[in-house]
């Protein structure tokens, strides 16, 4: 649902905002701009409110936190700009993103596995996330507006705009359709706050393929549920429209699975990589993926992105307690 606002001044206080928050408003009128937004504090309080309404929380409920191993999210990630969606669609929970509202790029998304042959949805429309928006009271993904209707939500998320212009880079998934079994929990896949900028050659030649192995591995000898976290590392590259930097490029993506209920009479080139393994690859042409253990992941990560030193991916490393 869009909400119009019916301004009584010619120029508008959401206009006023959203200009000066994108430096739009040139240095010597953003006092005026900003004196003229102190008068309408209480409307300013309420637009800022409704940015995080929905099921944009500080901390994830826990209809969400079946997503997670141990119901735990990654740890030592903090900063004001990321925010958790608990991603929703046709009513439903569906994965858990962190997401950095400004590079307008997911951190990851972490999902549970569904078995599936990898078929890919082509009919279901990109989308955006009501939940980063001031004009949509639903809390459920929703496609693209027609027009500019997307202006009114594009300070915090990316949008279609960003990547159709962008000819170096295409769309990637963090969560992919391959490793969704039901077509709704495809569907939910086709967000932009899924979404990364990816290099086509390093996407659809080795990213995709990783997928692909990643999808028959837990088909064939994950048990029970397997608990899958897929994110990035940024370096600062952005893309850039209007010459505003709008969504940040990966340097890596990267991707853990943990599934403890696993079948213990597979091969040993199976075998060894339960209950968790890893994977990891630098987002440019002519390149390949890295696999290791969960552990030698977090250990990269730690060394080449912005975590605390108690950062971890999965509670307790993925350890059974019984094996603890």
């Amino acid at each position: 649902m869009t909400v119009s606002y019916n301004c009584p001044f010619g120029y508008g206080w959401i206009q006023v905002y959203r200009d000066l928050v994108r430096r739009r408003i040139p240095d010597i009128s953003r006092l005026l701009a900003m004196a003229f937004l102190a008068q309408k504090g209480v409307l300013l309080v309420a637009f800022l409110t409704s940015a995080v309404r929905g099921r944009v929380e500080k901390e994830l409920s826990q209809e969400c936190r079946e997503f997670l191993y141990m119901g735990t999210p990654p740890t030592g990630l903090g900063h004001d700009s990321l925010q958790f969606i608990c991603q929703r669609y046709n009513k439903r929970a569906r994965y858990v993103t962190l997401y950095n509202t400004v590079d307008r790029i997911p951190v990851y998304s972490a999902y549970t596995f569904k078995r599936s042959e990898g078929d890919r949805c082509f009919d279901v429309p990109w989308m955006y996330e009501p939940q980063l928006s001031t004009s949509s009271d639903t809390d459920e993904m929703q496609p693209f507006p027609r027009g500019d209707t997307h202006k009114n939500f594009e300070d915090a998320q990316a949008v279609l705009d960003d990547y159709t212009n962008a000819v170096l880079y295409e769309r990637g998934t963090l969560n992919p359709d391959e490793h969704q079994g039901e077509p709704d929990d495809k569907a939910s896949t086709y967000t932009l706050t899924n979404v990364v900028p990816m290099v086509p050659d390093f996407h659809n030649t080795v990213w995709r393929k990783q997928e692909h192995v990643i999808r028959k591995r837990l088909n064939n000898y994950c048990r029970g549920r397997a608990y899958v976290v897929t994110g990035v590392t940024t370096s600062g590259k952005m893309i850039r429209q209007e010459n505003i930097n709008r969504i940040a490029v990966p340097t890596y993506l990267w991707s853990a699975y943990c599934c403890v209920d696993f079948d213990h009479n597979a091969p040993y080139v199976e075998r060894y990589k339960f209950p968790s393994f890893a994977h990891y690859g630098l987002n440019e042409e002519n390149n390949e993926v890295v696999q290791t253990s969960v552990q030698k992941l977090k250990e990269f990560l730690q060394r080449t992105t912005f975590v605390d030193q108690n950062f971890q991916i999965f509670d307790g490393d993925c350890v059974p307690p019984a094996h603890v």
